[in-house]
């Protein structure tokens, strides 16, 4: 082999490190892309409109060195929700801010002249590596509208504020910090909607089939049935037999005696 081949072909330390080499990299990528994922959300993220809805905002720790102490999310104003509840969380205290409202809204009958436009969550903690999740009971929800922007405010123990508040662009690239977004759908498409109408010919020719295998299964009985009783015949038929022969040689021995 000649020397410029020699010097093209890698040593066998290269070759041995390469695959170490390699899963730093992958390892690197990971955890530069793994917090991206990792935002304050809303689960789930779709609901009818006009409707009621439970909701939960999903709030992960991204800190490996601090934990957060506080949410504070601001509702949209823009459509402001005359209900809005949140459910207890071992260990938080929550806080329900009211504003008034510059066009009342009407509502099984009342007019609602203030709305909560903020929920500020505190006194808890999240630690590294662990999330938590604050439900509201929202409505109701807007039907002139295809979706509810909520503004959060994440609180670090450093005193470090992380705010959830950028607009996502629909086909554009995701923000650094979106914005926890509720989509709104038309009544009756969410979870199939129509689709889940039953089949009427479906349902008769299931209760057809069902009928022809519970005859087929008496009919399996009944032969099981007969094929004892033959069964049972034949092995009495053998027994009484075997009962006269044996009495035959009996009779014979008495006899020679």
């Amino acid at each position: 082999m000649s020397k410029n081949a020699s010097r093209l072909r890698p040593s066998s330390a290269l070759l041995r490190r390469l695959p170490v080499v390699g899963g730093v990299a992958a390892g690197s990528l990971l955890l530069v892309a793994g917090p991206a994922f990792a935002h304050v959300s809303v689960q789930p993220g779709t609901a009818e409109k006009g409707g009621y809805s439970t909701i939960a905002l999903k709030v992960p720790n991204e800190k490996d060195n601090a934990s957060t102490v506080q949410l504070e999310l601001d509702l949209d104003p823009k459509h402001p929700l005359a209900s809005v509840m949140p459910q207890p969380v071992p260990g938080w205290d929550v806080k329900v801010e009211k504003s008034k409202l510059d066009k009342p809204l009407e509502m099984h009958g009342k007019t609602i002249t203030e709305a909560v436009t903020k929920v500020t969550w505190s006194g808890g903690k999240i630690d590294p590596g662990q999330f938590q999740q604050f439900a509201l009971s929202v409505g109701q929800l807007p039907t002139d509208a295809d979706e509810l922007v909520f503004k959060a405010l994440q609180t670090y123990s450093d005193n470090d504020v992380v705010r959830w508040i950028d607009a996502s662009k629909p086909g554009g690239e995701e923000p650094e910090h979106p914005a926890p977004t509720l989509k709104l759908v038309d009544k009756g498409t969410l979870n199939g909607g129509a689709a889940a109408k039953p089949d009427a010919k479906a349902g008769a020719k299931d209760a057809k089939d069902a009928k022809d295998e519970n005859a087929a299964a008496k009919d399996d009985q009944g032969d099981g049935t007969d094929t004892t009783a033959r069964v049972l015949g034949i092995v009495g038929i053998v027994v009484g037999v075997a009962g006269v022969a044996f009495g035959v040689v009996a009779g014979r021995r008495r006899t020679a005696a």
